[in-house]
């Protein structure tokens, strides 16, 4: 699905993350990449959807360099979901349906009400109505918004960047458990970082370690 071909990057100030990078991600399978603060997770996700551009190598999606997708459609394609939760001053309904007053999804069919308070009842926020301003949310109600957002485009590919990392224990539990039931019941390709311990119930994803650059499956 994403092959990543002697890839190297750097940041402006010289500091090289990467070098000669190669990997692959499935299609179809969950996968969980780990490494200490600073080892260039988050940048390897953003890698992914071209929010940054490597100095070398080539970056594939489907057998295609990315850079023969439009940004929109590439990035509607692999949804990345930062780790702080990004929204609008304004309702539930309005944060829910704002990726389809953007121009690339303007001719993509709205869910009606329905639609998305079955959404929300799968991801345990039965008890906030869409009228409900969206900024008095908790920040892990808030990451379920979010998560459900971008599912409403339909992605091939999720890209979850710590999204557990600024919650309680319990609302981390919650987020994890929507995300393995989002995988289990989708088939969707999931790359996952994170540095808190997961441990899903119904899934086995494959672990990954980030490490001076090169990357290596944990057994």
């Amino acid at each position: 699905m994403i092959e990543f071909e002697n890839v190297t990057f750097s940041y402006p100030d010289g500091q090289t993350l990467f070098k000669d990078l190669s990997l692959k991600f499935a299609q179809g399978t969950f996968s969980l990449v780990k490494g200490h603060s600073g080892t260039g997770k988050s940048s390897m996700l953003k890698l992914m959807n071209r929010l940054e551009e490597p100095q070398t190598g080539e970056i594939r999606f489907k057998g295609k360099p990315l850079q023969s997708y439009a940004p929109q459609v590439l990035r509607t394609s692999i949804l990345y979901i930062q780790q702080i939760p990004i929204v609008i001053n304004g309702s539930v309904k309005d944060n829910l349906l704002l990726p389809f007053d953007f121009k690339s999804n303007r001719d993509s069919e709205k869910p009606d009400d329905n639609q998305l308070v079955e959404f929300m009842d799968e991801f345990r926020l039965k008890n906030i109505n869409l009228d409900h301003n969206a900024t008095a949310l908790s920040v892990g109600q808030l990451q379920r918004i979010c998560l459900i957002r971008g599912l409403l485009l339909s992605p091939e590919v999720i890209l979850l960047d710590e999204p557990t990392s600024a919650l309680d224990e319990e609302s981390c539990r919650i987020v994890e458990s929507s995300v393995e039931r989002l995988f289990h019941e989708s088939g969707r390709t999931v790359i996952m970082v994170s540095h808190k311990k997961f441990e899903p119930e119904k899934i086995t994803p494959v672990v990954l370690e980030l490490v001076d650059g090169q990357i290596r499956e944990v057994e």
